[in-house]
């Protein structure tokens, strides 16, 4: 045993020792007026990931549309069906939203104002546009839909910060 006492993290002997976490090292605290990614984990967490599915979604989407568009025949043709377009049609759908979701998710990467609320405007008609795709693409479309009802969540839940701090 040893007859010094151990220190305090607040003591200045605490300081000497690089494994004692002090303080000075700490992370500041985040401040909630510098803008909505500044919330708890999960908040601020969930928007960077609803911004990074944004951009991914929105990508997938613009190769979609560019496949439908180039060729009529890359997804099945089914009988009748209430939202029968062409598949040209849903090509241009996904070119255009796409383009649009990839746009929003850029702007909410990098935290701005707008980018929220437009967020979460795109993504309902992106879940929208999927569940009239579903016998186009099951699989993807059921996806899609859990990616867009997600990134609704996700923002919302943030905005929600930014209305109460108003």
């Amino acid at each position: 045993m040893s007859d010094t006492p151990n220190p305090t993290p607040e003591s200045p002997e605490s300081e000497s020792h690089p494994g004692v976490w002090s303080a000075r090292h700490r992370a500041p605290e985040p401040d909630p007026t510098l803008g909505y990614g500044a919330g708890s984990g999960w908040s601020s967490g969930g928007t960077v990931f609803a911004g990074v599915l944004m951009v991914v979604s929105g990508i997938l989407g613009i190769l979609n549309g560019i496949a439908g568009i180039a060729r009529d025949d890359v997804y099945a043709h089914i009988g009748n069906y209430t939202y029968a377009f062409s598949l040209t049609t849903w090509g241009w759908i996904h070119l255009i939203l796409g383009i649009i979701v990839t746009i929003v998710g850029y702007g909410i990467l990098s935290t701005a104002e707008w980018a929220r609320y437009a967020g979460i405007a795109i993504a309902s008609l992106y879940v929208v546009a999927y569940f009239m795709f579903l016998p186009y693409a099951p699989i993807w479309s059921v996806i899609a839909i859990g990616i867009g009802v997600f990134v609704i969540w996700a923002l919302a839940g943030d905005s929600s910060k930014g209305a109460a701090r108003a």
